[in-house]
């Protein structure tokens, strides 16, 4: 049997303590002047982090990658969505039902993947989550930047500000297909559900 490692991140998406590699790579693959470390104790792993992160407690920490999916032939749209939480992986894809929302193309499946990782975070009891996007509207529309001109985006914003006083919500943003492996991840998931 395999000994426990930890794996402490000092810079990162979410900085903190993660019990598996996979959990640790979505965070420093990919990231500017990453820095992280295993550890076989936790002690010593949250002697590496020091004081450059509060508290370190990954159970409440997760971190999802989004992405969405259009069928021009069937009309149809997805989600995919790689969840990070308590150093498991959660790989999840679902195909939207909203007919009006499906008139936004792949961005209604953009949507829909941030309110599944939204909801899951909320679900599984992390106090915050980082959500990584290839699309820019699933933050701007949150932050105000983008206006909320239609009903999906509309939703969506109400969605957000429903869980601001349940959930702390980042947002980074990923170049789309351009190798970050679990934003392509999240796009073959999402593609899955509907081709």
């Amino acid at each position: 049997m395999a000994k426990k490692k930890y794996y402490a991140v000092r810079a990162g998406r979410t900085p903190g303590i993660y019990t598996s590699w996979d959990a640790c790579k979505a965070q420093v693959d990919g990231f500017a002047n990453a820095s992280f470390k295993s550890f076989p104790t936790k002690e010593e792993a949250e002697a590496f982090l020091g004081n450059n992160t509060k508290e370190n407690k990954i159970e409440d920490e997760a971190l999802a990658y989004v992405d969405g999916s259009y069928n021009v032939k069937t009309g149809e749209y997805s989600c995919g969505v790689v969840f990070f939480f308590e150093g498991e992986k959660t790989e999840y894809c679902e195909k939207g039902t909203d007919s009006e929302l499906a008139a936004m193309r792949n961005v209604a499946g953009e949507i829909l993947g941030a309110q599944v990782a939204m909801k899951m975070a909320v679900e599984q009891g992390a106090e915050s989550l980082t959500i990584v996007h290839d699309y820019q509207g699933i933050a701007s529309w949150c932050t105000g930047e983008w206006k909320t001109n239609k009903e999906g985006t509309k939703a969506y914003k109400a969605y957000f500000d429903s869980l601001k006083d349940k959930l702390i919500i980042h947002f980074q943003k990923v170049k789309g297909h351009s190798g970050d492996e679990y934003n392509d991840l999240a796009d073959e998931l999402a593609k899955s559900a509907i081709f």
